[in-house]
């Protein structure tokens, strides 16, 4: 069941979080009917998200018959132990995620500009520190290329995001768990207690 009070609303939040995202999961249907998830790289630009691949792939395929995909990027942020809410019953243990669910059509982009500028926004993100001549399509060194590399856009029909961190707490489960959280303070629990805070209601200015 999909809680409205995990919902987010705002595009801003999710271009945000797929932006500092570099991995998601692709489902498709192979040409026997059969379902697949496939983990990959991926950009969000204008609206869709691109991967990239070999012309001959086992992804191209699938798309060639199938062209209905859904995507899917999700980010774990803590685990939430039972013992922080009850100290017998296993029923509260939880964790605090972000994530991103589209269902859509996958293109294949057959145009060199947009492929060197989906690729180029690739090495910006995979590789921040630079290094490289930027991806251009009008440089012979890439163009033999880029006709050579598969680009699929997906156009998404349906787009939801969902970020929980405890938005259903009552203050006081909220001022516990958020307390045990940065007591235990391991991996990315003080993280975990911003997002709290900039994400429940009361909370929020």
């Amino acid at each position: 069941m999909r809680r409205k009070e995990f919902s987010i609303e705002e595009e801003k939040e999710m271009i945000a979080f797929l932006d500092q995202c570099s991995f998601g999961f692709l489902g498709t249907v192979s040409p026997d009917g059969e379902p697949r998830v496939t983990p990959l790289n991926f950009v969000y630009m204008e609206g869709c998200f691109y991967f990239h691949g070999s012309l001959a792939g086992e992804k191209m395929k699938q798309i060639k018959q199938h062209s209905a995909v859904s995507f899917t990027v999700a980010e774990e942020y803590s685990l939430i132990p039972s013992f922080f809410s009850d100290p017998e019953l296993a029923c509260p243990a939880t964790s605090f995620f972000k994530s991103v669910m589209a269902s859509g059509l996958a293109e294949p982009v057959e145009d060199l500009e947009l492929k060197g500028r989906v690729l180029q926004r690739f090495m910006e993100k995979l590789q921040p520190q630079g290094g490289y001549v930027p991806i251009d399509a009008q440089d012979s060194r890439y163009t033999g290329r880029l006709k050579a590399v598969a680009v699929v856009r997906i156009v998404p029909k349906r787009v939801s995001a969902k970020f929980k961190f405890g938005q259903n707490l009552t203050p006081e489960r909220f001022d516990h768990i958020s307390g045990q959280l940065h007591k235990r303070n391991e991996g990315r629990d003080q993280e975990t207690v911003e997002m709290m805070q900039k994400y429940c209601p009361f909370h929020q200015q």
